[in-house]
């Protein structure tokens, strides 16, 4: 039987390029661009579109939509945006520019404020420095059509950055960008949307504690400031997919945010999937994720 962590460290094609998005190691990208000559139409572009609304219209090379993956591993330093290569590389196989951000993590200088600090700073700003990085190649980004996907924590702070337009003003983080491209929509796969009950089942050993400084009743501030469940709802659709088999994140999660947050997300349980499936392009479950993608790009 296939271990479903084989793939964490699974070889894949490498990123096209990095880019930065500040001075620190960790604050960058890592670029995967379809292949040219066989670039599939995707969701949202009309066939033979070229050009880019964002860089000039009339240029060579096809527009295509830019996914940001933000990758999970309990926001720990051990889980880097490597882990991520196999489901990047298939998000570009399926004709997607993709950009996996990387963030400081609880171990290497992260935890509360870093790891926000970097994913606002790096949703706000990645997709223009992707566009900028590819201008006048053969494949270019539509900056009209940007979709974050995020996995476990990784979809909490997905999640987590469209909702920041519900803090308070004053607040660490607090208001919309006015840098980066709104994104189309946010799929969530996996993700811990409920800080509370994640301390309370102590998830990964302490893992929101650590992330935080402490659990709810210890620093009840930081977690009003960054759990998605009480920033409903979101300020762009969000999907949720989570696999009913799921060990490491309990479904109940995803359940639990889609009726706090209401109209404008959408909940999809997946039968017989477990947690890595989701980002695992060989699985039964990788159909119902570029669906899902390509679902919130025709919705927008």
């Amino acid at each position: 039987m296939r271990d479903p962590r084989e793939v964490l460290t699974r070889a894949a094609p490498p990123p096209r390029l990095t880019v930065a998005y500040g001075d620190l190691p960790d604050q960058v990208a890592d670029v995967w661009l379809p292949d040219a000559p066989s670039l599939p139409d995707v969701p949202g572009v009309p066939a033979g579109k070229s050009g880019n609304r964002a860089t000039g219209e009339g240029k060579s090379g096809k527009a295509v939509p830019l996914v940001v993956v933000v990758h999970g591993g309990f926001w720990r330093a051990e889980y880097d945006r490597r882990h991520a290569r196999p489901q990047c590389a298939g998000l570009a196989a399926a004709g997607y520019a993709v950009a996996a951000i990387e963030y400081r993590r609880v171990g290497s200088g992260g935890g509360w404020p870093a790891t926000f600090d970097d994913v606002a700073a790096a949703l706000d700003t990645v997709p223009a420095l992707v566009a900028a990085a590819t201008a006048g190649g053969p494949v270019r980004v539509d900056l009209e059509r940007v979709v974050h996907v995020g996995h476990s924590a990784g979809a909490h702070l997905a999640v987590w950055a469209a909702s920041r337009h519900r803090l308070p003003p004053g607040a660490p983080w607090a208001g919309e960008s006015s840098v980066g491209p709104r994104p189309a929509g946010v799929v969530a796969l996996a993700g811990v949307l409920d800080l509370d009950a994640a301390a309370e089942l102590d998830l990964d050993h302490g893992a929101v504690r650590a992330l935080l400084g402490g659990g709810p009743a210890e620093r009840p501030d930081r977690y009003a400031a960054v759990d998605p469940l009480r920033l409903v709802p979101a300020g762009v659709p969000v999907t949720l997919l989570h696999g009913a088999d799921d060990r490491y994140v309990p479904p109940d999660f995803s359940r639990r945010y889609a009726a706090a947050a209401g109209a404008g997300t959408t909940l999809r349980e997946l039968t017989s999937a477990g947690h890595f499936d989701l980002i695992d392009p060989e699985s039964s479950a990788w159909p119902a994720v570029l669906d899902a993608v390509a679902e919130v790009l025709r919705r927008a």
